[in-house]
């Protein structure tokens, strides 16, 4: 899991950056979330830490509360559920539809936004996360589409976590009724383990990545609510099999709302549109 990857460095530090200010936060000041934090609501203390094996251990692993001994990503799962299960009460609470959107990098995720975003207009007030390693620039993005955002910065991190999704959430005080779009950092392995408190996940492929692209990460597209098959303008260019991509899609998970569209173009758009419109959290 990720105490292979960056996610567990402990120089690792996330930041939280404001587009329409370009003031940074500091919400995570390096390695995984502390096993033992209690904290509640959406104020987090972050005094993080990042075990480091004793001589002949196998893995790095924290103490429970009674002396147990917890492998460190059991640890960060179990945390990280906790604060996920806080998100979810209070986006329930407020009737706000937070969707957890997950993908390979470059399937249209962000132009996709940008287009729902202007659709949306006059329907439903929309907020968005943005998740990447790095700069603001798709944060600015949908602030320029119309959209509040608020920008998340990783580092090292391939995965958006809950307390991150909670420090956001408290500064971007989603109204009411409201839809919440988070953009996971690009990553088709990580984020199918890490609940974010999110309604649902729409897992997005695009016509460029090939038809087998399920069936080489089952664990998201079986964790997916809606798959959306995007860039579908020039799928008969690059030799894209619809019909393929959608079987693949139903043999991993038959319960997947499946939609074709492009985001660039708008085609097949008002389906996905009508969605989100209609659902209630």
């Amino acid at each position: 899991m990720c105490g292979k990857c960056g996610c567990s460095d402990p120089t690792n530090e996330v930041k939280m950056v404001d587009p329409a200010t370009g003031v940074e936060t500091l919400i995570r000041h390096g390695g995984l979330v502390q096993a033992d934090d209690h904290s509640n609501g959406h104020h987090h203390d972050h005094d993080h830490h990042h075990h480091q094996p004793h001589e002949g251990e196998d893995k790095p692993h924290v103490h429970g509360p009674n002396g147990e001994v917890i492998s460190l990503e059991q640890a960060v799962l179990s945390k990280n559920d906790q604060i996920a299960a806080r998100n979810r009460g209070w986006f329930e609470g407020r009737g706000v539809l937070a969707l957890n959107l997950v993908s390979s990098p470059g399937s249209g995720k962000t132009t996709l936004l940008e287009r729902t975003i202007r659709e949306l207009k006059g329907k439903r007030a929309i907020y968005v996360i943005e998740g990447d390693q790095m700069t603001s620039n798709d944060a600015e993005r949908v602030r320029d589409a119309g959209a509040k955002a608020l920008q998340i910065n990783t580092g090292a991190g391939c995965h958006l976590e809950a307390d991150m999704i909670a420090d956001a959430v408290e500064q971007l005080n989603p109204e009411p009724g409201s839809i919440l779009m988070i953009e996971n950092v690009g990553n088709l392995v990580c984020p199918s383990m890490f609940d974010l408190g999110e309604r649902m996940k729409v897992a997005v492929i695009s016509t460029t990545e090939g038809e087998d692209k399920p069936l080489k990460y089952p664990h998201m597209f079986r964790a997916a609510e809606v798959v959306l098959i995007n860039k579908m303008d020039i799928a008969e260019v690059v030799e894209f099999d619809e019909d393929a991509c959608r079987s693949n899609i139903a043999e991993v998970n038959p319960r997947a709302t499946v939609l074709s569209l492009s985001a660039k173009t708008g085609q097949n758009f008002e389906p996905w549109i009508n969605k989100l419109v209609e659902h209630r959290q």
